[in-house]
């Protein structure tokens, strides 16, 4: 932020549907951001704009700042670089990618970010801003998570199903942060809402993100087991009642951790799964059934790793696993 007003810099790991809406809310909101995409995704939203679909909305364009990893960093001084990069470091970077792509993500961020940069994830793994931390040591990482329902509908566009748009992020128990950093982090908050976004800065974000987690965990796992949309899972018993077993395994891993939801998640949860299309499933599901790489790993196996840290049986999780494991990495 010295030498720059009061305005922070942002950069934004990941132009899929959680990254891309958030460059795109961000820069209409007039914020300093720019978004790193890749392939023909990059070269449409450089020609054409960022392609936007929402049910308020309808059809829009937002342009952002786009560009690779190499571009960014000055290795591949094409001309998104020459726009984007000029030796500045980000103050904030959100991490929007799979976590899959973590580690070339954090080989990125090393490069890319200065000893005052603050990094963001937001991922659908639980505690993803730790192990980022423990390879990142000389900078803040904190932890966070993001509720939107969007995709990638054709390079170039992205379309949002609903309108919830949340991102929470905060420190965890014990993380030290100087003031100056604090004061960030709350200017993050405050972009985030000037941006149409609802940013929260949470004062329990293991709770907070294991929260999400125990809904997007248990759905994951549910669907790609019984091969199962939303619809079958409302409707079906069976599948309702895997579900449900599911639920109640992370909420008791949780407890093991020490950590209170302080509400029914069941109830919750069944509430967000009747409330989605019957057709909806999640990017795990359908990135197995293409035959692409998941999130198998932090969504599934994640859990029994968990359970047999803090001793609590979980074998909803181990029949998924045990399914799974060997096909499926």
């Amino acid at each position: 932020m010295e030498g720059r007003g009061e305005q922070m810099r942002y950069l934004i790991i990941g132009a899929g549907g959680t990254g891309g809406f958030m460059a795109a809310n961000m820069a209409e909101a007039g914020l300093d951001v720019a978004v790193i995409a890749r392939g023909e995704h990059l070269q449409r939203i450089r020609a054409q704009g960022l392609g936007l679909e929402t049910p308020e909305r309808g059809e829009y364009t937002v342009w952002v700042k786009a560009c690779s990893m190499e571009e960014y960093l000055g290795t591949d001084r094409g001309d998104g670089g020459a726009k984007v990069f000029d030796g500045q470091a980000p103050d904030v970077i959100f991490v929007c990618v799979k976590g899959y792509s973590l580690k070339e993500a954090v080989s990125f961020i090393r490069q890319a970010a200065g000893e005052k940069t603050i990094v963001i994830p937001v991922l659908n793994i639980y505690g993803t801003g730790g192990r980022i931390q423990e390879k990142l040591p000389e900078i803040l990482v904190t932890d966070g998570c993001i509720y939107i329902s969007a995709n990638i509908s054709s390079p170039g566009h992205l379309k949002r199903h609903g309108d919830v748009f949340r991102v929470v992020f905060g420190l965890r128990r014990g993380q030290k942060a100087e003031e100056s950093q604090r004061e960030r982090l709350g200017a993050v908050e405050a972009d985030l809402r000037k941006a149409g976004i609802e940013g929260i800065l949470s004062e329990n974000i293991e709770r907070d993100a294991l929260l999400k987690f125990s809904y997007v965990s248990p759905q994951a796992g549910c669907g790609l087991y019984c091969h199962a949309e939303a619809g079958a899972i409302q409707k079906d018993d069976g599948m309702r009642g895997f579900f449900i077993q599911l639920v109640r395994e992370v909420d008791a891993v949780a407890k093991a951790m020490g950590i209170d939801f302080g509400e029914d998640i069941v109830r919750r949860n069944l509430a967000i799964l009747d409330a989605l299309k019957p057709t909806a499933s999640t990017s795990m599901q359908r990135d197995l059934e293409k035959g692409d790489q998941s999130e198998i790993d932090g969504l599934i196996y994640e859990v029994v790793r968990l359970g047999e840290k803090y001793g609590v049986d979980v074998p909803g999780y181990r029949k998924i696993s045990e399914k799974y494991q060997g096909i499926y990495r």
